[in-house]
């Protein structure tokens, strides 16, 4: 399958929210948390607002380096999401829901109170 988006640079304020992450739960790759907090996005029921997020950081993922072996699986849950929403599937559409779901979920998780080891990010993404 054809990814959304080759390449993806992460805003300043996300690369400090995953650095906070890597502290809190010991996970030391990028992609991991990235993954996490994708899908932690995903199963909100609202749409992420659509504002525009910088690519200041220096802080840059490749889908398949994102994806690992779940990178198809990734992306028809993005596809379905984006149908759900009643959102266009076209390649523009899913890099930029892609954008946005992902820095909304590192958002997310890095905001919650609660995460403060491995345990807590696993109890509460079962819990959502």
């Amino acid at each position: 399958m054809e990814p959304p988006i080759e390449r993806i640079r992460l805003s300043q304020v996300a690369k400090e929210q995953l650095i906070k992450l890597k502290r809190h739960t010991k996970i030391d790759q990028w992609n991991i948390l990235c993954r996490w907090a994708f899908c932690s996005s995903l199963v909100e029921p609202s749409i992420p607002s659509p504002v525009p997020i910088p690519a200041d950081s220096n802080l840059e993922l490749t889908w398949r380096i994102f994806g690992g072996k779940f990178s198809d699986i990734l992306l028809v849950a993005l596809k379905q999401r984006c149908y759900n929403d009643g959102i266009s599937i076209d390649q523009e559409t899913l890099a930029s829901q892609f954008r946005l779901h992902l820095h909304r979920g590192i958002a997310y998780l890095a905001g919650n109170p609660n995460i403060k080891s491995i345990e807590d990010l696993i109890v509460t993404i079962i819990s959502s």
